[in-house]
């Protein structure tokens, strides 16, 4: 009964005590003026048009012309026009997350589109648009996190409460490996946003991707391409904002969005609908705020909480890894995974570039035995992509140099190493062994038992 009771004040705690309205006096094109308001308005405050008794339009406040308020809407705009009356919302975005969302498919406003009924409500409002926690008051990130990929854990370790970005060009499988990561971490929730994603594409990702497995301890949250920007935006906070609710509980929390491109493509949208002045390739100014208040809303919590993992795709246009959304997220997050399509045309799936990926984890997250066997592979790898055009030409003769040699020898083992297939789980300590096994495996140069240094 008391459950009941906290969930039933949480809810009552979400609606106005009265209503304010107004009236449309403009529609141009998305973007909706209002008048008669007062002042109960602010940036980010929520306002539904009701063209009609049974037709509801949520919109939310972008902006303000002289004695106008500029709307966006969630939906489409059908049935508005002069004089539709737009009634305010009296309270701020929240939703009310709960265990039993775990398994459950939402759309960006918090409502489930998997059939299987309604959501339980929990009893703590999460904002939707949350500050960032002091820098004071965080924990230290924490250990290693197995996501049970053999190129990430070994090469590009990633420990609680780092925010990592995954940047490749499209068709190149970043959301295979999201969906890799989701099934086999060691994290206690999976929260996974769909920003942006080709609607016949979700099923595929929950069935076949993601699996039942991955699904029951996962939220997932989509706004699919032909959403409206408002809804493409606020898929992306609303995963946020559960992540923070189960951080909150002090539980381990992998939260993962797919992809923050298509998040500031939405942000650009808006930023222009409301009178932006453009920037680079096109981006007004608060794209690259909201990217950032976005990205740091992730990382541990205060002591007693949990922490946020982050792992966030980039979609890299037109293979450019400098263009500018991906600029402003590298220096956002606390390491990148650069997927390369060379890789991926010769059938290396995941096509992780290791070479120029980093984790700004490193070396703390790995111990010494590790941190060496990483070195020595990548020294052999490197030495190999180097020579790699001679070697293919024929130009390089086998016995001119020792180091070119074992490189030659161990690169082609290396490559199955970081090859791993979608239904393949291996863990930290499985991934190590399997490493030392390969770099060990090369002729001695003269005759000596050769360790890795």
């Amino acid at each position: 009964m008391d459950r009941f009771a906290e969930q039933a004040e949480a809810v009552l705690s979400t609606l106005p005590d009265y209503e304010v309205s107004g009236r449309v006096t403009k529609v141009l094109g998305l973007l909706v003026e209002m008048a008669g308001f007062g002042n109960d308005l602010s940036i980010g405050s929520r306002v539904h048009l009701r063209p009609n008794r049974d037709h509801d339009i949520p919109c939310e406040v972008v902006g303000f012309k002289e004695d106008r308020a500029l709307l966006m809407p969630f939906g489409n705009l059908e049935g508005v026009g002069l004089g539709t009356p737009a009634v305010i919302a009296g309270t701020r975005a929240v939703i009310l997350p709960d265990d039993r969302w775990l398994g459950r498919v939402l759309n960006g406003m918090g409502d489930p589109i998997d059939g299987k009924g309604p959501l339980t409500m929990g009893g703590h409002p999460a904002p939707l648009r949350r500050s960032p926690p002091s820098p004071h008051s965080r924990q230290r990130i924490g250990e290693k996190l197995d996501l049970g990929v053999r190129a990430v854990n070994c090469f590009l370790p990633i420990v609680r409460g780092q925010r990592m970005g995954i940047f490749s060009g499209s068709g190149v499988g970043k959301s295979v490996l999201l969906s890799m990561m989701a099934r086999y971490t060691e994290a206690e929730i999976s929260v996974i946003g769909l920003v942006g994603e080709r609607g016949r594409e979700v099923q595929e990702f929950l069935e076949d991707d993601l699996g039942p497995d991955g699904l029951k301890r996962s939220v997932v949250v989509v706004a699919t391409g032909d959403e409206s920007a408002l809804m493409r935006r606020q898929a992306a906070y609303t995963t946020m904002a559960i992540a923070e609710h189960f951080r909150s509980q002090g539980r381990q929390v992998l939260c993962m969005i797919d992809s923050l491109t298509r998040f500031a493509m939405a942000q650009r949208e808006i930023g222009l609908s409301a009178g932006e002045p453009p920037t680079s390739k096109g981006y007004p100014p608060t794209t690259f705020g909201e990217l950032a208040r976005l990205l740091e809303r992730a990382g541990p919590g205060a002591p007693g909480e949990g922490s946020i993992t982050g792992i966030f795709s980039v979609l890299v246009e037109g293979d450019d890894h400098n263009e500018p959304i991906s600029d402003a997220v590298r220096g956002i997050v606390d390491g990148h995974i650069v997927m390369d399509r060379a890789i991926a045309d010769r059938g290396r799936y995941p096509a992780i570039d290791v070479l120029k990926s980093v984790s700004r984890s490193l070396p703390k997250a790995l111990n010494d035995e590790q941190n060496a066997l990483l070195k020595k592979a990548k020294q052999l790898i490197t030495v190999y992509e180097d020579m790699a055009e001679l070697i293919r030409l024929g130009a390089y003769r086998k016995g001119s140099d020792p180091k070119v040699d074992e490189a030659i020898e161990l690169y082609p083992k290396f490559e199955a190493f970081l090859t791993q297939n979608k239904n393949e789980r291996t863990t930290i300590a499985e991934g190590f062994a399997i490493l030392n096994d390969i770099i060990n495996s090369a002729p001695a140069p003269r005759g000596g038992i050769r360790r890795a240094q």
